[in-house]
């Protein structure tokens, strides 16, 4: 399954982390460059229960979703280099 795909039970409230120090061709984040900020967009029906960011890594708490639907979560970042990107996880929702 790929990285940006993950899976949760609509009862569960799990962390899911956006890894800006590692892309698939190398590192993304240059030596000493920062996340000054970010912004998290979560689709309707998940519950963002909190968010926060440390090393590069900007980490989501989510609870909720519908039996059988995916979800979006999207991170859009600033860094200190002044450079922005934003990535999406596609999230299925399946009772376990």
């Amino acid at each position: 399954m790929s990285d940006n795909i993950k899976i949760k039970d609509p009862d569960a409230t799990l962390d899911f982390g956006f890894d800006w120090n590692n892309a698939d061709e190398g590192e993304w984040l240059e030596s000493g460059e920062t996340i000054t900020s970010y912004t998290l967009t979560v689709g309707t029906g998940l519950t963002n229960e909190s968010d926060s960011e440390s090393g590069g890594i900007v980490t989501v708490w989510l609870s909720g979703g519908d039996e059988g639907e995916w979800y979006e979560v999207a991170c859009k970042i600033t860094t200190s280099a002044g450079r922005t990107d934003e990535r999406t996880m596609k999230i299925k929702v399946i009772e376990r």
